[in-house]
């Protein structure tokens, strides 16, 4: 019986993750173990993940819930070492370039157990970012380089890593395209719930720590929202919610055009994606749903992982610290040509096959 130990600890982690457990769990020779490390605990924005994603009840939680990085690493790797010990799997999958990717990565590591890295490859090519210094930390030490396009293969290349490198495809594309079949029938109910009408809002994630991390940041990216001409539904990260809260900032009677929203769950997200007018986000993964489903997006950041993205014009690059360009607000056009590099499917059993022809 092969032993594979998924760690994960975000809401992205867990899209990735459901796709490879599904891939795992109908094959008798493999036992899929799931270690939550607590990296997010509140309950909208893990509980309701798991029971949206239909991913089992973690048999290990590590509970960590630290503010600083460091520690966070520090005891998430100690809780997460014993478990190791006691597990002793053939090979530790870590998912993406968060704390618990890192922590996972350097545990498994030290104890001389096999990593695999899914979403291997990515760079934004700045170094300041903690995500960044995660993903080329935990490649430089993987066994296994699951990347989802060719441009990650080529960043491996040119930091001299080719060795078990394969280009799999996105697993989060799996998830996607499995989830697009089942929001249909539901999709209209979820618009209602908010009062909102097809293709005539917008919808806003920030999550980043870099957009997050002052109060005058979180004003800047209101004001922002508050320039389009129609509602944008804002699902408020905790740590955004944190700032708003501290300052006392009231919505809507500051900002007319903002609706703001707990997070919501990974299907009812699609749902509002697929309606949307517009999508603002910094996030990575939402970059890449609003690509798929051809939507206009604005990522407010300076660089991304996902260049394919900004190819043909889908995704605009906006920095809250610059002056924004006036097009931005006065035209939204629909790009109509499509770059098919992010489109590989079936990311997930190449990955399990992949592991099996290792092991076995």
């Amino acid at each position: 019986m092969l032993k594979f130990l998924s760690i994960v600890g975000n809401r992205p982690q867990f899209t990735k993750l459901k796709v490879l457990h599904q891939q795992f769990e109908n094959i008798k020779k493999i036992q899929h173990i799931i270690c939550h490390s607590g990296q997010h605990y509140d309950y909208n924005m893990s509980e309701v993940f798991l029971r949206d994603l239909s991913i089992p009840t973690p048999r290990f939680n590590l509970n960590v819930h630290c503010k600083s990085s460091s520690s966070q690493v520090a005891k998430i790797m100690s809780k997460f070492e014993k478990i190791l010990i006691y597990e002793k799997p053939n090979v530790v999958i870590v998912y993406g370039d968060t704390n618990t990717t890192l922590a996972g990565a350097l545990t498994a590591g030290k104890l001389g157990i096999p990593i695999a890295h899914v979403e291997a490859g990515l760079r934004s090519f700045n170094k300041a970012m903690p995500e960044e210094q995660n993903r080329i930390l935990v490649d430089h030490i993987s066994s296994f380089l699951f990347c989802p396009t060719q441009t990650a293969v080529n960043n491996l290349k040119c930091e001299g890593i080719s060795k078990n490198v394969y280009l799999v495809g996105d697993v989060m594309l799996d998830c996607f395209n499995e989830y697009q079949k089942k929001i249909k029938t539901y999709e209209h109910k979820v618009l209602q719930s908010f009062n909102l009408k097809k293709k005539e809002f917008g919808l806003a994630t920030i999550h980043r720590q870099n957009n997050t991390d002052t109060v005058s940041k979180v004003y800047k990216i209101l004001n922002f929202l508050n320039h389009f001409n129609f509602p944008v539904l804002f699902p408020v990260h905790p740590r955004t919610q944190q700032k708003l809260n501290k300052k006392n900032i009231r919505i809507p009677s500051s900002y007319k055009n903002i609706q703001l929203t707990f997070p919501v769950s990974y299907s009812h997200m699609l749902c509002l994606e697929k309606n949307a007018k517009i999508i603002i986000t910094d996030s990575g993964g939402i970059q890449k749903e609003a690509f798929w489903l051809k939507k206009p997006c604005i990522t407010l950041r300076e660089e991304t992982e996902w260049p394919e993205t900004l190819t043909y014009g889908w995704n605009k690059l906006v920095s809250i610290e610059k002056p924004i360009p006036k097009n931005v607000f006065s035209r939204i056009i629909t790009p109509k040509h499509f770059d098919t590099n992010l489109t590989k499917p079936f990311a997930g059993k190449n990955i399990r096959n992949i592991l099996l022809n290792h092991f076995l």
